[in-house]
């Protein structure tokens, strides 16, 4: 028996062997290139690492199980795979290297072995050691073996992060490079990442010529370069040095001292004291002089907040702006330039024009017609170029039956494409007066020029309801229109089990019953149209009775 079983594992081992002399030529790890830090994986048919891998391909990590042939071409039983990676690891230092399987795991750095688990177990087995990692590059293999069973397999590495543990400084950054930009007087230094696998960042440093670096970086960043915005505007000589620093807290020494060589870009004060003065002759414009300024530049806007364009340049802090329209308001914004060129921010906006005098002609055609909601307006489009409003005034008139003097406030500012207007009032009786004014865009208004709109006096519709609303009510009202309704509210009153609304119909001149509520508010949603409504509401009591009615209106316009 044993002979015949000696002669079948020769034979495999022949057929594996044939198999494997012809892919001498062409092995399966000649296709494969794994990128750092990818592992390269390959598997073998036996335990002994022996001969040509079956398979090679990368695994970005180590960490699998396998209850069968882990890949075509292997056994279940009696394989191997090895995972080999070579990497850069900086300045090395203080790592950890954690390996679990089943069944057996050697772990190698630099073909020393760190780890050896090397045994035929039925469940997995551990073990974590500390290993020191020199600086530069080197090499990890993981070679993995399943004997019989279940095939597992786990690897991590990984630097120490603790201060404690960990005192080995990252690498001086490399590449180091600086470069000024004149025009934003901005410095862009750039450098090579680190290799360090506990690398957490870089600190920026900065001095001025003839002084050391401060304790505290100008920035610190995760990323390969900076961009100092920072830089003093007087000119001189600057130096940087960038410094990588890992999670541990170290600190790498500093790059090469890199130069920049600023230059002036102090811009004068900007000027104060701007005003502008409107005149028939243009918009003058005046400043304090600014020191060491050469000359001064003025812009102008049609809006405060539009885009200023330069129209003119002087030396001396004045200036006539006479380009502009005559009645058109213009905004202004002075700066002070240097001999260098440079050039100070925008004053304060002051604003001017060509004065115009003349107000628009009087608003003609108003006719006023009563309503039910007070009076309804209209009157002629008015035809001033550079009109900018309407507005509506209404009063009373007062005085004797020989002498009246409309005495009226203003209602209403309306576009200048609205030629009517409805006037809410209390229709109930009263005799009104009502004019409509004309404003230009330069703030004149007809009237206050000239003292004399064209009034028309107008007398209300009365619809007051003829019954009177009794005093001494427990009960009140307060109604607001809304579109198409009217909402009431009131006050809860003690001992009502309720409440009855009701509302003034002028066609039987009484209040109609509109709703019984036990709520303090109601809204009469049928009372669509223009006009005023009239309302009653009253507290009901537990013996049917009901209070003196509380009162109020609501006026709807169109």
């Amino acid at each position: 028996m044993n002979p015949a079983r000696r002669v079948t594992a020769a034979a495999v081992v022949l057929a594996a062997a044939g198999g494997l002399s012809s892919a001498v030529t062409t092995p399966a790890s000649a296709a494969t290139a794994c990128t750092s830090p990818t592992y390269t994986r390959t598997f073998y048919a036996n335990t002994t690492f022996l001969g040509t891998p079956k398979k090679t391909d990368c695994d970005s990590a180590v960490d699998q199980t396998w209850s069968g042939a882990p890949a075509t071409g292997l056994p279940k039983d009696g394989f191997g795979v090895r995972w080999t990676v070579t990497r850069d690891f900086g300045s090395g230092g203080p790592f950890t290297l954690a390996a679990t399987a089943q069944d057996g795991i050697r772990v190698y750095l630099d073909g020393t072995r760190k780890i050896d688990l090397w045994k035929d177990v039925s469940t997995p087995q551990k073990k974590t050691v500390d290993v020191t990692v020199p600086a530069g590059r080197h090499t990890l293999r993981v070679d993995h073996v399943n004997w019989t069973g279940t095939a597992a397999v786990s690897f991590t590495y990984a630097p120490r992060l603790s201060a404690t543990a960990d005192s080995v400084r990252p690498l001086v950054p490399t590449g180091t490079s600086v470069t000024y930009d004149a025009a934003t007087g901005k410095a862009r230094t750039s450098w090579a990442r680190n290799k360090e696998m506990d690398l957490a960042g870089y600190r920026v440093y900065r001095r001025a010529q003839g002084t050391p670096f401060g304790a505290t970086p100008l920035a610190t960043t995760t990323s390969t370069s900076y961009t100092d915005a920072t830089l003093p505007r007087s000119g001189g000589t600057y130096y940087y040095e960038v410094r990588a620093y890992d999670r541990a807290g170290n600190e790498s020494a500093g790059t090469t001292d890199q130069p920049v060589t600023t230059v002036d870009r102090i811009a004068p004060a900007v000027p104060s004291g701007v005003t502008g003065s409107s005149g028939g002759k243009g918009v003058s414009l005046r400043w304090s002089a600014v020191a060491e300024a050469t000359s001064y530049r003025v812009y102008r806007a049609t809006s405060a907040d539009s885009a200023y364009t330069r129209i003119a340049t002087t030396d001396k802090p004045s200036h006539l702006d006479t380009s502009g329209s005559l009645g058109a308001r213009y905004y202004y914004r002075v700066t002070a330039v240097d001999a260098a060129g440079n050039e100070s921010g925008r004053s304060a906006t002051v604003s001017g024009v060509h004065l115009d005098e003349t107000p628009p002609s009087a608003v003609t055609g108003l006719t006023v017609t009563p309503t039910g909601y007070g009076f309804h307006l209209t009157w002629d489009a008015n035809p001033t170029p550079d009109l900018a409003r309407y507005v509506v005034y209404a009063g009373e008139l007062i005085g004797d039956d020989e002498e009246k003097v409309c005495s009226a406030h203003q209602v209403e500012w309306l576009f200048t494409d609205t030629t009517s207007y409805d006037y809410p009032t209390l229709p109930d009786g009263e005799e009104r007066c009502l004019f409509v004014d004309a404003v230009d865009d330069d703030w004149n208004s007809h009237f206050e020029w000239t003292r004399s709109p064209n009034i028309v006096v107008a007398t209300e519709r009365d619809t007051t309801p003829s019954v009177p609303t009794p005093d001494g009510s427990p009960v009140d009202v307060t109604a607001s229109a809304g579109k198409d309704a009217v909402g009431l509210s009131w006050n809860t009153v003690p001992d009502a089990t309720g409440y009855q609304v009701y509302r003034w119909n002028p066609d039987t001149r009484t209040y109609d019953s509109l709703a019984a509520t036990t709520q303090p508010s109601y809204t009469d949603t049928a009372a669509s149209g223009a006009g005023t409504r009239y309302y009653w509401v009253t507290a009901r009591y537990a013996d049917g009775t009901e209070s003196a009615p509380g009162a109020d209106h609501a006026i709807l316009t169109p």
